[in-house]
């Protein structure tokens, strides 16, 4: 009798849990949503502000305001000189990188019996 009744519960305890286990996935899953679509609002809110719109495109695109002098000032690159010197000797070119794989993979024929028409 005890089996029995031990035999009908499982199934549904075993669907309790699984759902249990949905609810908490779906509810994850539904503030994950929530926090995204706050972040696309206060996005739209900047993007809809005129201000922010100029500002943007001053930082970003270097556009001036009608009648305005602007300048633009190229930042200066840290250890442009020895290191690029050292960057330079220390990668090959592509293309002597491919020629010498060519020829690496020519003296590794050679050594067969003449290449592909060798002795069969």
């Amino acid at each position: 009798m005890v089996c029995a009744i031990a035999m009908s519960l499982a199934y549904p305890v075993r669907e309790y849990i699984s759902t249990r286990r949905d609810v908490a996935r779906l509810e994850a899953e539904r503030d994950r949503v929530e926090a995204e679509r706050l972040r696309v609002e206060e996005e739209q809110r900047r993007v809809l502000d005129p201000n922010w719109t100029k500002r943007a495109a001053r930082e970003r695109l270097h556009l001036c305001d009608p009648g305005a002098k602007c300048y633009l000032v190229p930042k200066a690159k840290q250890n442009e000189g020895p290191v690029a010197a050292k960057q330079d000797t220390a990668a090959p070119p592509w293309y002597e990188t491919l020629w010498e794989s060519v020829v690496a993979v020519d003296t590794a024929r050679q050594p067969d019996s003449g290449g592909p028409s060798g002795s069969q």
